[in-house]
Parts: structure tokens; sequence; C-alpha cells
């Protein structure tokens, strides 16, 4: 099965810092291209979007273009989600200088780190909405409490693509349904919304968890936003605090094995070139 990942990420810690990681020392280190490739090897994974990883603030403007002259060489780069802070009045000046690149493919900005209120504010969405005319989409990454603040920012701003990451972060550890259930439900009547299945491993007992855990979380969201509104995302390297990206690969294959490999194929590639525009 050819597999297009939604959602890796690479940091180089020789060239820029995030300070994040300083609470994570397992991935306190540096994560390159040649390590991902290593790490999905044979598994088919033909196309790759990468995501900004939350660099320090001084360093987005250099992550972005490093990532985008990363994916001119000969790697499965096919889109990039840069990093950007619309909560700041420049926001419109720093897509002027990352604009134009065919590669690409959108922005996004870490809201569950931060305050509801960042991305209520009325420059926020203001920024966001101007991501149109650029052909861009913006990946919303929020915490499950952080959802009514996700479905008010994708309502407010209708001629964006929006994509949901981690499946609106779940509490899977704790196997909490209420209220992340309604509010992906009414997240997903959204015209201009998709979700990334991705993610969730981060969110589970980090070293019991079973695939049993992950299906209720998986089912619902296929429930809800169907089988062309929904992408594989590797969430690597992070998803190595729990398992390999083999294994989470694997495991999913088997959580939506009994679909039938024509909706897998959607869910592992077909919308992921529509959504990101790969082909």
């Amino acid at each position: 099965m050819k597999i297009i990942d939604t959602h890796q990420h690479l940091w180089d810690l020789d060239l820029f810092t995030y300070s994040w990681l300083d609470d994570i020392p397992s991935l306190r280190k540096s994560f390159r291209m040649e390590d991902y490739l290593e790490a999905g090897e044979g598994l088919n994974i033909e196309k790759a979007v990468h995501l900004e990883a939350d660099v320090d603030e001084d360093y987005m403007l250099d992550e972005t273009r490093h990532i985008l002259a990363l994916a001119e060489q000969d790697n499965p780069l096919e889109g990039v989600v840069a990093c950007g802070r619309p909560e700041k009045p420049g926001f419109a000046d720093y897509l002027d200088q990352i604009a134009g690149h065919p590669k690409l493919k959108g922005v996004r900005r870490v809201l569950h780190t931060q305050p509801d209120e960042v991305a209520q504010s009325s420059l926020f969405a203001e920024n966001v909405r101007l991501l149109a005319a650029y052909g861009l989409s913006f990946d919303i990454c929020v915490r499950a409490h952080q959802l009514p603040v996700a479905i008010r920012l994708i309502a407010n701003c209708p001629k964006v693509s929006f994509i949901l990451d981690h499946c609106g972060n779940p509490q899977v550890k704790d196997q909490v349904f209420d209220p992340w259930r309604q509010h992906i439900q009414e997240v997903s009547k959204l015209p201009n919304v998709v979700c990334k299945v991705s993610g969730i491993l981060a969110n589970a007992d980090l070293e019991k968890w079973r695939s049993e855990d992950l299906r209720p979380y998986v089912d619902h969201v296929i429930e809800c936003f169907g089988w062309e509104r929904v992408m594989f995302g590797s969430d690597w390297p992070v998803c190595t605090l729990a398992a390999s990206l083999r294994k989470w690969v694997e495991t999913l294959k088997l959580l939506t094995n009994e679909a039938g490999e024509e909706k897998q194929h959607k869910l592992f590639y077909q919308n992921a070139a529509r959504v990101y525009r790969l082909d």
C-alpha cells in the first residue's frame, strides 16, 4: 500500500533551538532526513509533508527556508507546512517572505501550548483568512478542551482550508470521550476542515498502550468526517515516545482493515494528495 505521511517533523539542534524539547529528554536530539528514511524503510512512504516543529520564534523564517531547501533535494518531501504567528501584526509581511515556493502548502501555529485567548482575537482570525489568497491551508493543533476555540476559528474563516491535527488530541490514556466526542461531531460538520489520524499515540499510555485503546477514537473520527476527509500522519519522531513509525502504521492498518483496501487507500494516500495538493 502506497503511503503519504501528512505529518512528519525534522529538527536539527545544530541549526535551530526548540525550547519545548527541554522537557522531553528522549526527543532532545537532532532528527534529520536520514533518520526519517531509516525509520520508514520498507513502509512504501512515497511522499511526506513536513510540519513545523514549534521552533523558537527567532528561527521561524530560517527554519521554513531550510526545510523548503531540503524539499528540493532527493527525498520524499513534497509538502511543507511552515511555522507562523497569526496573532502578530507582521503576519502578512511574513507570508510575503515565504510564499511562492511550490512545495509550501500551509501554515501552522501550535495552540495546545498557548492560552485559549491567543486564537480568539480578531487579529488572529483576520490573519488566518489571508491564507486563502495565498492558496495555503492552516493546520490547527489544539488540546481536546480547546476544540470549541478551533470550531469558532474554522467557522470564522470559511474560505480557508483547515486540517485538524491529531484527532483533536483526545485523552486516550484515561479513556476520556466526552466532551471530545461531541466536539468532533461539531467540527466535522464544517465543510472546510479535514482531520489527521495522527498523534494519538502521544496521548495514550506510552508504555502500556494497546491498539484497542485507540480504536474508539479512530472509529469516531472516521465516522464523523467520513473516508473522504481523513488522512494518515505519523507524527514522527514524536510517535517514538510510544512506538516506532512502523508500529504506528501497522496499528492503523489493523484498526481499519475491515473497511477494505479502497477506503484505506483514501486514508493513507488519496485524500492527502488532494488536500495538500501534492499531485
